[in-house]
């Protein structure tokens, strides 16, 4: 198909390569019975956190524990019972279903992929809070939001409290719309590791009560961690701004300075490829403009982001991300 004309989407199908052991000389190759069996337990995750954020949940935490072969999972256990198992790129989870005003204790452990365990990390205690009164009104946006990178692995995000009719009980960090953090209520700083070098990451955060009301999302921050030494310059669109209209979105951006036109982006909604954008003429200088259709009903969120096709024809890095919510 040729390229349309002012930038209008062009679908392209991805291709996913499926690689297979066809024969038995491949066996071992394929992690066969050949392979040496493992018998080393990882260690046990350290730094770990508990902290309760309403009435019937907590909220766990832990440092990446490590292994000779590599962490597979993480089981999070209440009181020796094991409650939670999340994949080893995870590093919190939420136990709910909890008792209001009870006190409880909780331990994790780590798993690798030939089922060994590590012992469990120390107990960390946490009593829910007390039952919420009727409560249906949210917080109000954590103000100034602000971050500061702190190596190639590392930020730190701060924020202006926020205000509720009842008490903040908790402040939830969101890269790219998951949560992946949680602060008490008395917090307005928060510490976020295990981020890849050179990297362009967008944080949100926001308030949450004891009824679990949560409040809207503070203004978004753009970091981009520390490259690893040697590492390419970042080839991230820049300046992304996405503003909802009715039936719409509108995206302004400025395309990395690759040395040439860029002459293609993808573009990423809710993480899935959406469409590549081509200009069948010369690209625009300056900021890029692209406008897509949507049709899901008013409240529907988006999360958009771009990465461009560079002149080796390759795709760069992606740009940070922004959620707009469709209007009626």
């Amino acid at each position: 198909m040729p390229p349309a004309e002012g930038g209008s989407p062009v679908q392209r199908p991805l291709l996913i390569p499926v690689l297979t052991c066809t024969t038995a000389l491949l066996l071992t190759a394929c992690g066969g019975d050949a392979q040496a069996k493992d018998t080393h337990n990882p260690s046990a995750p350290r730094g770990v956190t508990a902290q309760a954020s309403s009435a019937t949940s907590v909220h766990v935490m832990w440092e990446r524990a490590t292994d000779d072969t590599g962490v597979s999972a993480y089981e999070v256990f209440r009181a020796g019972t094991r409650v939670k198992s999340v994949p080893a790129a995870t590093h919190m989870t939420d136990i709910e279903g909890l008792t209001p005003s009870t006190p409880y204790t909780f331990t994790v452990r780590a798993l690798d992929g030939a089922g060994n365990a590590s012992p469990h990390s120390s107990a960390v205690p946490a009593t829910t809070l007390a039952p919420a009164v009727a409560d249906s009104r949210p917080p109000t946006p954590p103000g100034s939001a602000t971050g500061r990178v702190r190596g190639a692995r590392e930020v730190t995000l701060a924020w202006g409290r926020s205000r509720d009719d009842q008490a903040v009980t908790a402040y939830d960090i969101y890269q790219a719309d998951s949560r992946i953090h949680t602060v008490p209520g008395t917090a307005t700083t928060a510490r976020v590791t295990g981020l890849r070098p050179g990297t362009v990451y967008t944080f949100t955060i926001r308030a949450r009560d004891a009824a679990d009301n949560s409040s809207p999302d503070s203004a978004p921050v753009d970091l981009t961690t520390t490259p690893a030494p040697g590492a390419a310059p970042n080839t991230a669109p820049t300046g992304l701004v996405a503003t909802a209209r009715k039936g719409s979105v509108d995206l302004h951006w400025t395309p990395p300075d690759t040395g040439a036109p860029v002459e293609e982006h993808q573009l990423f909604l809710n993480g899935k490829l959406a469409t590549t954008i081509v200009w069948g003429t010369q690209p625009p200088p300056g900021r890029a403009t692209y406008t897509f259709t949507v049709t899901d009903p008013p409240g529907t969120r988006y999360s958009v982001k771009l990465r461009a096709k560079l002149p080796d024809g390759n795709w760069g890095d992606f740009s940070a991300q922004r959620t707009v919510v469709v209007g009626s």
